[in-house]
């Protein structure tokens, strides 16, 4: 790893260690809860739905945009795309791989999520330390400079010792100068134990939207700003009707309608929103994902998924927007519909 790229990996930033006990502080919870906590800085690029409802061509054009803007993390996983047709099986990742190759990349921050045995939805997993390192040696291979973080995906585990056996791979991971991660843990508690002794800094990935949230199941076992949502737009809902076979919620098989009192609430919290007219207006989903996500406390970055680079492009300008004028108030409104 070069001097700069490991100054990128340690700026601004403290460690995110495991809370004693797994309670938080009172002083550190107040300290969240401050009008002036800092939000989110970092967007990562998601690529979940690549050679699913995204095409290569498509992929490479949200690659090219995203690049172009002075972005640089990208996240992907072994098992991406989840659309339960084996043979494709890794291919999000090898689309990115092709990109990279193509034009010559050696300065993208890509996180690898590793363990899941299939793209089947299954909860089949491996995540043994031989078979971590297996892999981790394969994706240096396959990203060269551009692997930034390496992370436990999808651990259904409760034995210790055979999560402990996880934490040794992850000694050798930060000796390689990557960063340890971890996303979709059902026992959050028995790796902020296992890191009492270890003291990994780790990058967390959580699902975090109106809909649904991880964040208090991790946060009383995690401290500090170390969180990362995804599902921001709740698995691809619209504030108005109409989704094609082809968009994210169809593709998944949920049921939009399921969720229309909770987008009416969302409707009126827009409308009053608007009526402060020194700020760019709310119109879409993603502009309300980006809010309840990037304003959390504890939230050091957002996942974003757009499968179209005109969405792309205009989360990115609304990213922006977030840098420079204040939303708070339409956050608080929000985390109070999500308390009804």
């Amino acid at each position: 790893m070069d001097g700069r790229r490991e100054q990128q990996q340690g700026e601004n930033r403290t460690p995110c260690h495991a809370i004693p006990g797994g309670h938080e502080s009172t002083q550190n919870k107040k300290a969240c809860m401050s009008a002036n906590a800092p939000i989110a800085d970092e967007l990562v690029l998601g690529t979940a739905m690549w050679g699913w409802t995204v095409d290569k061509v498509t992929a490479f054009q949200l690659l090219d945009a995203w690049y172009a803007a002075g972005q640089r993390k990208v996240d992907t996983a072994t098992n991406y795309p989840i659309d339960r047709v084996p043979e494709h099986f890794r291919l999000a990742e090898q689309i990115l791989a092709e990109w990279i190759r193509a034009n010559g990349v050696e300065d993208l921050q890509v996180n690898i999520k590793v363990g899941s045995l299939n793209n089947m939805h299954t909860p089949d997993h491996l995540l043994t330390r031989s078979f971590m390192l297996m892999m981790l040696d394969e994706y240096q291979f396959l990203f060269g400079n551009n692997l930034q973080t390496f992370m436990v995906h999808w651990d259904n585990r409760e034995d210790e010792r055979e999560i402990e056996d996880t934490f040794r791979a992850f000694g050798e991971v930060v000796a390689k100068g990557l960063r340890p991660g971890l996303s979709g843990i059902r026992h959050p508690e028995i790796y902020a134990s296992l890191n009492g002794t270890y003291g990994f800094d780790f990058d967390i990935q959580l699902k975090h939207n109106v809909v649904q949230s991880d964040v208090e199941r991790y946060a009383r076992h995690f401290s500090a700003r170390c969180f990362y949502a995804y599902g921001i737009n709740a698995g691809g809902l619209k504030l108005e009707e109409g989704y094609s076979d082809q968009s994210s919620i169809k593709a998944r098989g949920a049921d939009p309608e399921k969720f229309d009192s909770l987008l009416n609430g969302i409707r009126t919290v827009i409308a009053q929103a608007k009526e402060n007219k020194n700020r760019p207006a709310l119109n879409a989903m993603h502009q309300v994902g980006l809010i309840y996500a990037a304003y959390h406390p504890q939230m050091k970055g957002v996942l974003v998924g757009p499968s179209k680079v005109h969405q792309l492009e205009s989360t990115l300008d609304f990213f922006r927007s977030l840098r420079q004028y204040d939303y708070r108030d339409v956050y608080e409104e929000l985390v109070k519909l999500n308390q009804n």
